[in-house]
C-alpha cells in the first residue's frame, strides 16, 4: 500500500524519492527472504523509474553509466548493488560480472559507503571464484575501507578476506602494513589472521597449520574462508617446496613430505606435478625410487637430499662454484703454457738469426 501510494505516476501521493528508497529496502528484504522472483520484479521497477532499460536483467541491454546528475548516478549504483546480490545468490557469474563492471563504471554517483562496500565485497568474491587473487585483494581492500568509513563491523570480515586473497596471490606485501588495517591487527577477531600472515611470510608450515587448528572456530566459521583453506595450504606448501629444494638436483619425496609436516607422499607428488606443469619447476619424478630429479646444466654436481646421505645432500651450490673455479684455473694454466711456448719459439728464432 505504501509503495502504491508513493508511486511517482499512479500514486495518490506521488513522491519519487520516497518510493525509490522504500522499494530499495523492500528489495533488500526480499533478498534476505530468498524471494528471487519478486526481487527481480522490484529491480525491474527500479530500473524503469531511473530511466534504465528493464531488460538489463536478461542481459539484453546496457545500463547508462554516464549519468549527468549525482542523484541519477547514486540510484544506478544502488540498483546495481541489488542486482549483484541477486546474481551472486543465483550463482550467475556472467551477469554478476557484467553488473559489477557496470556499477564500478558509474560516474557522478555518491552512494552510501555501505552500498559501495557491498558492491566491492561481492566483486572481490567474484574475482576469487575466478582465481584472480590480485584483483580480489584490491576489491576487498576497497570494501574494507568503505565499511570502515561507514563504521560497519563488516570491515573485519572484509579484512579477513583481504588477508586470505593476499596470501593466495603469494604477495610479499603484508596487508597489515597499511595504515587502515594496522589499527585492527590486535582485534580478537583478527589476531589469528595476523599470526597466520606472519607464519605464511616466514614459510613456517608447522606454525601455519597449528594456528589453523587452534583457531578453527574463529577462522573456519566463515563459509567463504572455509572454501579457500585448502588453497591456502597448497600455496604455502608450494612455497616451502620451492625454498627447500632450491640447492639440490635430487631429493627424496619422503624428505619433502617431512618438510611439509609429514603429509602423505601422494600429496607431495600432486604438488610437484602441478609445479612442473605450470613451468615453475624443471624436472621429473622418479616414482620407482621416490625421487625428484631437477634438470640443470650440470646434474653431476647436484646434491642428493634424502636425509641418509649427507655427503651428497650438502653443498651442491659450493660444488658448482668449485667446479667453475677449477675450470677457470685450468683455462689460465692452459693460457700460461701457450704463452710460454710462443715465448720459447720466439727466443729460439732470435738466437738462430744471431748465429747466422
Amino acid at each position: 500500500l505504501t509503495l502504491d501510494a508513493f508511486h511517482p505516476t499512479s500514486g495518490i501521493s506521488p513522491n519519487e524519492r520516497l518510493w525509490f528508497k522504500t522499494n530499495l529496502k523492500y528489495g533488500q528484504l526480499l533478498y534476505e527472504m530468498n524471494e528471487t522472483a519478486k526481487l527481480q520484479m522490484v529491480i525491474r521497477d527500479l530500473l524503469k523509474s531511473s530511466g534504465q532499460p528493464a531488460d538489463i536483467l536478461e542481459g539484453n541491454a546496457s545500463m547508462d553509466v554516464n549519468t549527468t546528475t549525482t542523484t541519477g548516478g547514486t540510484h544506478v549504483m544502488e540498483i546495481a548493488a541489488l542486482q549483484i546480490q541477486l546474481y551472486s545468490r543465483l550463482k550467475d557469474t556472467k551477469k554478476l560480472r557484467a553488473a559489477y563492471h557496470r556499477a564500478m563504471s558509474v560516474r557522478g554517483g555518491i552512494p552510501h559507503p555501505r552500498t559501495l562496500a557491498l558492491i566491492q565485497e561481492l566483486g572481490g568474491k567474484m574475482h576469487m571464484s575466478q582465481r584472480n587473487f590480485n584483483e580480489a585483494s584490491q576489491a576487498f581492500f576497497q570494501a574494507f575501507k568503505s565499511y570502515d568509513e561507514a563504521g560497519d563491523r563488516s570491515r573485519l570480515r572484509c579484512l579477513k578476506y583481504l588477508v586470505m586473497a593476499s596470501m593466495l596471490h603469494a604477495s610479499s606485501i603484508n596487508p597489515f602494513d597499511s595504515h587502515e588495517a594496522r589499527a585492527h591487527r590486535d582485534d580478537p577477531e583478527i589476531v589469528a589472521m595476523t599470526n597466520l600472515v606472519q607464519a605464511f611470510h616466514n614459510d613456517d608450515i608447522r606454525k601455519f597449520e597449528q594456528i589453523l587448528k587452534k583457531n578453527e572456530g574463529r577462522i573456519m566459521d566463515d563459509e567463504f574462508v572455509r572454501e579457500h583453506v585448502a588453497d591456502l595450504l597448497r600455496t604455502i606448501r608450494t612455497q616451502v617446496i620451492m625454498r627447500n629444494i632450491g640447492p639440490y638436483t635430487r631429493i627424496r619425496l619422503a624428505r619433502i613430505a617431512r618438510d611439509l609436516n609429514d603429509i602423505p607422499v601422494e600429496d607431495v607428488e600432486s604438488l610437484l606435478v602441478s609445479l612442473i606443469l605450470d613451468g615453475k619447476l624443471n624436472g621429473h619424478i622418479d616414482q620407482v625410487n621416490g625421487i625428484l630429479v631437477k634438470k640443470t646444466q650440470e646434474t653431476s654436481n647436484g646434491g642428493d637430499k634424502d636425509g641418509k646421505n649427507p655427503a651428497l645432500g650438502d653443498g651442491s651450490v659450493e660444488s658448482r662454484n668449485l667446479a667453475s673455479i677449477t675450470q677457470l684455473t685450468s683455462a689460465l694454466e692452459h693460457l700460461t703454457v701457450m704463452v710460454s711456448k710462443v715465448s720459447s719459439n720466439s727466443t729460439s728464432s732470435f738466437h738462430q738469426q744471431v748465429l747466422q
